[in-house]
């Protein structure tokens, strides 16, 4: 099993039971989230931008608007680091202080470059419309030179990376197990409802049977 090698950047620190460093482990959290947050620092002013990602093996695609200030970052040569989260319950304790959640979280670190190859942005774009819907790219209208000029993609090779993951009951104090309050497991789930029309979509348009009964892979 391939993993990341632990470094100063990527070392769990805080319940170190509780890191991962394989990349089975990594990619498979960040291919579920449909979200990851990047974080860059601008004269020393550090900003976090929620953006849409894919994995095309071991590369970390982004999407962004091609005036943002992350792509001067970017373009600068300056490194990045993306964070996902995934909440899977609350967990409820008999004391306060024990109170947490149960989650699985990753980290990557790397530098990321702009794609300017026509070829390489359109596939990276076929990437995330992919990713995110499947089946989407092939039943719409793909972009046109403007919206491709308009949108930028970067390309980060994921040099390190690390997972936290929280699973199980609340661990109390022992002493606190005689107490009468409750605890227990929230279980949280992310759940896709029905398609909803387009108010303005024509008469009799179905909806693509990709997706009807919408979800992501656990």
């Amino acid at each position: 099993m391939s993993t990341f090698t632990k470094t100063h950047r990527n070392r769990v620190k805080r319940h170190p039971e509780r890191g991962a460093y394989d990349h089975e482990t990594v990619y498979k959290i960040l291919d579920e989230a449909l979200i990851c947050h990047v974080g860059f620092a601008v004269d020393n002013q550090p900003f976090v931008i929620p953006t849409i990602h894919a994995r095309r093996g071991d590369t970390l695609l982004l999407h962004g608007a091609s005036t943002s200030r992350l792509l001067k970052h970017i373009e600068a040569g300056n490194p990045l680091c993306v964070a996902v989260t995934l909440l899977d319950g609350l967990v409820v304790a008999r004391s306060i202080f024990n109170n947490s959640m149960n989650y699985r979280s990753i980290v990557l670190f790397g530098t990321g470059h702009l794609l300017d190859d026509p070829e390489e942005k359109y596939a990276a774009l076929h990437a995330l419309t992919e990713r995110v819907l499947p089946g989407r790219w092939d039943d719409a209208r793909l972009p046109n030179r403007k919206e491709l000029k308009a949108t930028s993609i970067i390309a980060m090779p994921i040099e390190t990376a690390s997972a936290k993951i929280r699973v199980g009951p609340p661990k109390d104090e022992p002493e606190d197990y005689a107490l009468e309050f409750w605890a227990g497991i929230v279980p949280i789930t992310q759940t896709f409802h029905a398609p909803q029309n387009d108010p303005k979509l024509k008469d009799n348009t179905p909806v693509p049977k990709y997706l009807q009964g919408y979800k992501r892979h656990s």
